[in-house]
C-alpha cells in the first residue's frame, strides 16, 4: 500500500557508517472540525484586510519583524532572513540513544513515519529498526527541514520506524512557575492508599480507539443534517456540577473504590466548623 500524502522530507538516516535513504511522512490526520467565517447574505467566505491603526496597508509595505520588547520590533529584510536559514541537510544522524521513559512527555511535539525510499534500502532499514526495538531505545539527532533545525527522536514502531519532533529545552516553561504557589500540606496516607487502589482498579492497556472526539462527531452530524435542509432543535446545556460544593474526600474515595466494603456504611452527619472527627 502506497503511503498517504506527499513525503515531508527526503534524505538519509545514519547510524555510524550505515546510511539508509528514507522518506518522512506525517503520522497525524488533520482534524475536519475547522469552521470558517461566512458572509451570511452571500454565502461567501469573509476575507481579512490587513490594517495599521485601522487603515488598510499595501502588501508591498509589509515586512517581517522580530519583537525585542513590547511594541518594539527589529525589521528584517528577506535577504537577511534568508542568510540565517539553514541549508536543507539531507542526513539525519542518530548521535546518541536514550530510553523513551527518560524523555519528559512535555518535550514530544509531533510524530512522523520514516519509510525506506526503495527496495534497496529495506535490509539496512530493518537492521536499524530491529536494533532499536531490541534495546527499546530512541535515537536522538537533529534534522533540517524548511530552513529550520529540529531536535528529533527515532524509534521502532510496529514493523517500521517513527520520528518524533522534540521541543528544545528553552521551549518548555518551567513547572515551578505554575506549581510553586501550591501550598505544601501534609497528605493523609489513608487517602493516598484509597486513591492508589482506585487507580489500580482502573488501569488498562492504552487503546485510543475507545475514545472519540465528541465535538467533531456532533459537528459532522450537524453539517450533514443542515446540508440536507433539516431543521434542528437545539437542546439546552445540561446543568454542570458547581465547583463550590464541599466534598468529603474520604467518603468520595471509599465509594469510588469497588473493593472497599466500608463504602456501604452510612455516613455520619458532618459537624459544623469542618469535617468529621476521626
Amino acid at each position: 500500500m502506497a503511503p498517504v500524502g506527499r513525503p515531508y522530507w527526503k534524505g538519509f538516516i545514519k547510524l555510524s557508517l550505515v546510511q539508509i535513504a528514507v522518506q518522512i511522512y506525517s503520522a497525524v490526520e488533520p482534524s475536519n472540525s475547522g469552521l470558517n467565517q461566512i458572509h451570511k447574505p452571500s454565502g461567501k467566505r469573509v476575507n481579512y484586510v490587513k490594517t495599521v491603526a485601522g487603515e488598510p496597508v499595501e502588501e508591498a509595505d509589509i515586512v517581517k519583524g522580530y519583537e525585542v520588547s513590547e511594541g518594539t520590533y527589529v525589521v528584517l529584510e528577506p535577504d537577511e532572513i534568508a542568510a540565517v536559514r539553514l541549508e536543507s541537510k539531507k542526513t539525519l544522524e542518530l548521535q546518541e540513544f536514550v530510553s523513551a521513559t527518560d524523555i519528559d512527555p512535555r518535550f514530544f511535539e509531533a510524530p512522523y513515519y520514516l519509510i525506506p525510499e526503495d527496495e534497496f534500502q529495506v535490509e539496512g532499514y530493518r537492521v536499524i529498526q530491529a536494533a532499536l526495538a531490541h534495546k527499546r531505545k530512541l535515537g536522538l539527532g537533529q534534522i533540517t527541514m524548511s530552513g529550520r533545525e529540529y531536535l528529533v527522536a527515532v524509534g521502532a514502531l510496529d514493523q517500521g520506524l517513527a520520528m518524533y519532533i522534540l521541543r528544545y529545552a528553552n521551549e518548555v516553561r518551567a513547572a515551578d512557575k505554575y506549581f510553586g504557589e501550591i501550598p505544601d500540606v501534609a497528605v493523609n496516607p489513608e487517602l493516598v492508599d484509597l486513591a492508589t487502589k482506585l487507580i489500580a482498579e482502573n488501569t488498562h492497556q492504552f487503546d485510543p480507539k475507545q475514545f472519540r472526539n465528541t465535538y467533531e462527531v456532533r459537528l459532522q452530524e450537524l453539517v450533514q443534517q443542515k446540508a440536507k435542509g433539516k431543521k434542528l432543535v437545539v437542546k439546552s446545556d445540561e446543568e454542570r456540577p458547581k465547583g463550590a460544593n464541599v466534598v468529603d474526600l474520604m467518603e468520595a474515595l471509599k465509594k469510588s473504590v469497588k473493593g472497599d466494603k466500608s463504602a456501604s456504611k452510612p455516613t455520619p452527619p458532618a459537624k459544623k466548623g469542618g469535617g468529621r472527627k476521626k
